[in-house]
C-alpha cells in the first residue's frame, strides 16, 4: 500500500513538474533568434579636455551581456540568441549591410549611428517586417517631429534627461539657474531641452552665456571661470550645455558664486552609471566588469536593454516571428525589468522606451527621476520627455 501511494504521489509529482516546464516552452520546437549589431564609427572634433573618453566597444559590450543573460534563462525554454556586430567608418557600408543582411533573413537590427543615418534608415524600413533599435541617439527630434516610426529607441531623449533634472531642481527648490553652453550645434541643442523643461516646471534661467573661449582651462580655469560666470542677478545652480566634455568638467568649484552645478557636468542624468548598485543592478555591474574588464555606461546599457527586449518577447511569445515579437514589444502587456525599481515600456506614440533617469555625480546615485510628488493621469515615467499630446507624432 505504502509502495502504491508513494508511486501515486511520484507520478502526481511528475505531471505537474512536466506541466509546468511545458508551460515555459521547453518541449516546444527549438527557437535561433539572430540579432546584428551595427556601429557607425563618427569623427568627432578635438576637445580641449582631454579628461574624459567613451570606449569604442561602448554599446556592443552591453549587447553582448544580455546575450549571455539571454541565453541562460533560454537553454531552458530551447531559445537560443546570437549577435553578430558589424563596424563601419561611412554611412553607406553602414546602409549597404544592413540591407544585404535583411536580404539574407535577419531582421533585427540593433543601430549605434546618428539622426542623418537613422533617417534613411527608417524610409527604407517603412513597410518591412523588421526590429530596429536606436541605442546612442538621444535627440528630442526622433521622438518630437522626425518620428521614426520603424525604430524604436532604449537611448533616452535630451528631453528625458532635462525633464530628470528640472524635476530634482523643482524638488530641492534651486529654481533660479544660470546657463552656459557651448558653441557646437549639440550644445545648443542640449541648451535648448533644457530652457523647455525649465519652463515646464516652473525654473527661471536668470542669465544664459555661451562659453566661446579656446584657452587651455588646464592651466587657467580658476582665474577664468570666475569671471565668466560672475552675473547681475544672482543663481542657485549653474545648468551646462556641453555634449562632448569639452569645458565643462572645469565649470564646479570655479564657478563665481558657489553653487552646484548640473547637466554635462556635477549632477548628470543618465540611463546608466557605474554606481547605481540598487534593484539587483550590483549583479549587473559585476558581470559586466568580470566580461569587458570595465565599467558600463549608458550606451553599453542602452545596448543591453535593445537585446532584452528582444528575449523578453522571445520568452514571452514562444515565437521567432519578427511581426509577433514587434506586436508584444510595442504592445500593454510588454513591461521589462531592468534594474531601474520598476518595470519598462515602449510609447506607442514615439517608440521611446519610458524609464527612470539616474541622477550621479561621479562617485555616487544622488537621486532618481520622476520625483516623488511629480503626478501624471497614467504613469509618472511619462513625466519625463515628450508625452503623447506634446509630441507631434502619430500612435504606431
Amino acid at each position: 500500500m505504502l509502495i502504491q501511494i508513494a508511486h501515486k504521489n511520484i507520478t502526481l509529482i511528475s505531471f505537474f513538474f512536466f506541466a509546468l516546464l511545458s508551460s515555459f516552452g521547453v518541449f516546444s520546437t527549438p527557437l535561433s533568434i539572430d540579432i546584428i549589431y551595427l556601429k557607425l564609427h563618427q569623427q568627432h572634433t578635438p576637445a580641449l579636455s582631454n579628461i574624459l573618453k567613451m570606449p569604442s566597444d561602448s554599446g556592443y559590450q552591453g549587447a553582448r551581456l544580455a546575450i549571455e543573460d539571454s541565453n541562460t534563462t533560454g537553454k531552458f525554454l530551447q531559445q537560443h540568441f546570437n549577435l553578430a556586430p558589424f563596424e563601419f567608418t561611412k554611412p553607406q557600408n553602414l546602409l549597404t549591410r544592413l540591407k544585404e543582411e535583411f536580404s539574407l533573413g535577419k531582421a533585427i537590427f540593433i543601430l549605434d549611428a546618428p539622426l542623418p543615418v537613422l533617417n534613411k534608415i527608417n524610409l527604407w524600413a517603412k513597410n518591412k517586417n523588421i526590429l530596429l533599435f536606436n541605442i546612442s541617439e538621444f535627440s528630442n527630434n526622433l521622438r518630437h517631429n522626425h518620428c521614426l516610426s520603424t525604430i524604436l529607441h532604449t537611448a533616452p531623449s535630451h528631453a528625458m534627461k532635462s525633464d530628470a533634472l528640472a524635476q530634482w531642481l523643482l524638488y530641492r527648490r534651486l529654481n533660479n539657474v544660470l546657463l552656459i553652453r557651448g558653441e557646437k550645434p549639440a550644445d545648443i541643442a542640449l541648451a535648448k531641452s533644457f530652457k523647455r523643461s525649465a519652463k515646464r516646471y516652473g525654473l527661471k534661467i536668470v542669465s544664459e552665456k555661451t562659453w566661446s573661449f579656446n584657452t587651455d582651462l588646464r592651466r587657467s580655469a580658476q582665474q577664468e571661470i570666475p569671471l565668466f560666470t560672475q552675473t547681475s542677478k544672482e543663481y542657485d545652480v549653474v545648468y551646462v550645455a556641453d555634449q562632448t566634455k569639452d569645458f565643462s568638467e572645469y565649470i564646479p568649484f570655479n564657478t563665481y558664486l558657489p553653487r552646484p552645478v548640473v547637466g554635462s557636468a556635477g549632477l548628470e542624468a543618465l540611463s546608466w552609471h557605474k554606481v547605481i548598485e540598487q534593484w539587483g543592478a550590483a549583479q549587473l555591474q559585476t558581470r559586466f566588469t568580470q566580461l569587458t574588464a570595465r565599467y558600463m555606461n549608458e550606451i553599453d546599457f542602452n545596448g543591453y536593454l535593445a537585446v532584452r527586449s528582444v528575449a523578453q518577447a522571445v520568452h514571452k511569445t514562444n515565437s521567432a516571428s519578427v511581426k509577433e515579437l514587434t506586436a508584444y514589444i510595442k504592445s500593454a502587456d510588454f513591461k521589462l525589468a531592468a534594474y531601474k525599481g520598476r518595470k519598462l515600456s515602449f510609447r506607442t506614440w514615439n517608440g521611446q522606451l519610458r524609464m527612470p533617469i539616474a541622477l550621479v555625480q561621479p562617485h555616487g546615485l544622488v537621486s532618481q527621476s520622476p520625483q516623488a510628488g511629480i503626478l501624471h493621469p497614467i504613469t509618472e515615467l511619462d513625466t519625463l520627455g515628450f508625452d503623447q499630446q506634446e509630441s507631434e507624432c502619430d500612435a504606431n
